[in-house]
């Protein structure tokens, strides 16, 4: 059994298919429904743009290689519905093996037990996720009922407003919004909506499509951008070190520290180094509008 154009589209709106290549949350290079050069079909860079087509080609040629098989092992039997939710689960998590869900299921336990089971895999970071948990429902319907359940997407609150490129919780789109007006990016007034303008402003500093549509190559660059500035402010106590100036502008608090020695200076200096090479798309994103050759540049690596 191999996964159905339902289910290959389901997964697609679960992911969110990006044509343009960007960086994820970790600073992979990931392209279509979130395929890294890990899955062995595609090796995204920087520039690379693909068509929707050729993004489905991917995903299904990742499916088929690297996804259906352990589906088809740990789920002998399934019905389409059962094993394209199946896939959606793998695909996400990898854990088709060890989810506690999949027993039930082959025991044919009673839906609520089999429901439950798969709702524990609702983490990221050990932290319970609202995506996480609305998309596990999602594929347990899919699973127990059949039931293809499309993302619905909030509509645009006007054409002055950005749109949704994911289906995103209350409490995901407030933390969009706070996370753009700390990097300077005022949202607007709507406690729900992105001005679309300002949208396209953090698209185009950030070298992603300029095209308003707030996905997960929008959403990847607004996540790493708070934690460069997060681990910009935070480095080892251990050193006593201060942020680095490469990646905060705030030099003139360097000097007023009381540092141990040479020895310190030296970590710190290599702290920044490293810090500001991991997340060279924010700096880059920082000096787009001075500097727009040596951003590209800065992407390009």
């Amino acid at each position: 059994m191999q996964t159905s154009a339902k289910g290959t589209a389901a997964l697609e709106l679960e992911e969110g298919v990006v044509l343009r290549a960007y960086r994820d949350v970790v600073g992979v290079w990931t392209i279509g429904a979130g395929l890294t050069a890990a899955s062995g079909v595609v090796r995204p860079q920087a520039g690379m743009v693909i068509t929707k087509a050729e993004a489905t080609a991917l995903l299904q040629e990742a499916l088929t290689a690297k996804y259906e098989p352990a589906v088809r092992r740990e789920m002998p039997d399934a019905r389409q519905s059962e094993f394209d939710a199946g896939v959606s689960f793998h695909f996400n998590t990898g854990a088709i093996a060890r989810a506690s869900w999949v027993p039930e299921w082959r025991k044919k336990s009673p839906p609520a037990a089999i429901r439950a089971r798969m709702a524990l895999w609702n983490k990221g970071g050990g932290r319970v996720l609202p995506g996480l948990v609305a998309r596990r429902e999602r594929e347990a319907t899919m699973l127990l009922g059949g039931i293809y359940r499309g993302a619905a997407l909030p509509a645009p609150i006007s054409g002055s407003y950005a749109r949704w490129g994911l289906a995103l919780s209350g409490a995901e789109i407030t933390a969009v919004c706070d996370g753009l007006r700390k990097l300077g990016y005022d949202p607007g007034g709507e406690a729900d909506a992105v001005l679309l303008t300002v949208a396209k402003a953090f698209q185009r500093d950030n070298g992603l499509t300029v095209d308003g549509i707030i996905g997960r190559a929008t959403l990847s660059a607004l996540q790493r951008a708070l934690d460069a500035r997060t681990k910009a402010v935070a480095p080892a106590l251990a050193t006593a070190a201060a942020v680095p100036a490469a990646t905060t502008g705030i030099a003139d608090q360097i000097t007023d520290l009381p540092w141990a020695g040479d020895a310190s200076l030296l970590g710190l200096g290599l702290w920044g180094v490293t810090l500001a090479f991991r997340y060279r798309d924010v700096i880059a994103a920082s000096i787009n509008h001075p500097l727009p050759r040596l951003a590209a540049l800065l992407r390009s690596f």
